[in-house]
């Protein structure tokens, strides 16, 4: 039975299923903010991790689904130098929140990455029991020019793995671009081209390294297709990210958060629209997905299920999940409403309205 793994500012969930019966079956952590979570397929794994301002970023991991959690090991910058050409680094050197977790090659077992806030990628290779900040990532000097995309700084928010081949990863950092090694991290190149940020003056808008993408996904099966649902519109690459076309935005909008892909049918797509950056709730209040089958060519707007009047749902970049097979999807917002489709998205039946604001969904199968 396929289960979903629901991240909430007040807890995770465990939702249990499949077509039109779910149910939700299982709470943990109840009444703490969960920002991220994983469901390592390699040897099933679970992964939550937890933003507890005071008493700090706290991750937990359970062997047995659930039944029981083990505090692991938190990603944990070194101390902030005092002399040399990091000294005077404005950016705090503190993790404030895990914004990513991903599981590494499938041959790679232990081997887990975390994305961070403020932008610091860190590297387990032990399952989570110890963590090594990414240093020539870290160190990179155009770092200094990264902005805060929603938060006071830049964050990674997207992890691909290459499923070919685990040295090659690629990163979503909100605002610093795309950015890929093809050396397991030991150096790392920009890979934004053709990406435009109208939030900046007309002559710095391809600047690569102050993009905005709000997500990055990649097609299992064509992992060279990219999809991004950046802050300024839809993005795409077919050639692994070295190259990025604009979509032209779909009805009713080409603004928002979330992206999900087929994990088969690289022309295949979703993605939740929103009004825009200064209103951020779906347009006229008629809450819909949209998606392409076509590479971006066209796009049906599906809302069968959705609330259509008076929804004011804003879809966090983590909000939106597909099954391996690409059939089901999990939609969550952060108003608590809670919505599963077993039809690629034609229809949408609604499991909850009254969850805490939802950061994450993800399926563990």
């Amino acid at each position: 039975m396929p289960t979903l793994l629901v991240a909430t500012r007040k807890g995770l969930f465990a939702v249990q299923g499949d077509g039109a019966n779910w149910n939700i079956a299982s709470h943990y952590f109840a009444g703490e903010p969960v920002t991220q979570v994983l469901a390592d397929r390699r040897d099933g794994s679970w992964y939550a991790a937890l933003r507890l301002g005071h008493f700090g970023v706290k991750l937990h991991k359970s062997s047995d689904q659930g039944q029981s959690w083990q505090e692991m090991a938190a990603p944990a910058f070194p101390v902030k130098p005092t002399e040399g050409p990091w000294a005077d680094d404005p950016t705090p050197w503190s993790v404030d929140l895990i914004w990513s977790l991903a599981a590494g090659g499938a041959h790679e077992r232990g081997t887990l990455w975390a994305g961070c806030l403020p932008a610091g990628l860190f590297k387990s290779e032990d399952g989570g029991a110890s963590w090594t900040l990414n240093q020539p990532l870290w160190e990179e000097p155009r770092r200094r020019a990264w902005l805060g995309g929603g938060y006071d700084h830049a964050g990674i928010h997207s992890i691909l793995v290459d499923p070919r081949d685990p040295l090659h990863i690629t990163l979503g950092i909100s605002c610093g671009g795309v950015w890929q090694t093809r050396d397991g991290g030991a150096s790392w190149s920009l890979t934004a081209s053709g990406m435009k940020a109208d939030y900046l003056p007309p002559e710095n808008a391809d600047d690569g390294n102050a993009q905005d993408p709000h997500c990055l996904v990649q097609c299992a099966a064509q992992p060279d297709m990219l999809w991004v649902q950046h802050h300024c519109g839809i993005y795409r690459s077919t050639n692994g990210g070295k190259q990025w076309q604009a979509i032209a935005a779909p009805a009713p909008s080409g603004f928002g958060f979330a992206v999900a892909c087929d994990p088969h049918n690289p022309q295949r797509a979703w993605f939740v629209p929103a009004q825009a950056d200064v209103c951020r709730i779906p347009v006229a209040g008629r809450m819909v997905v949209t998606r392409t089958d076509d590479g971006g060519a066209s796009f049906q707007v599906l809302s069968e299920g959705l609330p259509q009047s008076q929804a004011y749902h804003l879809v966090y970049r983590h909000g939106l999940d597909v099954t391996r097979d690409g059939q089901t999807l999990a939609l969550a917002s952060t108003t608590g409403g809670l919505w599963l489709s077993a039809d690629a998205g034609l229809g949408w039946q609604c499991l909850s309205h009254d969850l805490p604001p939802v950061a994450a969904v993800r399926f563990t199968d």
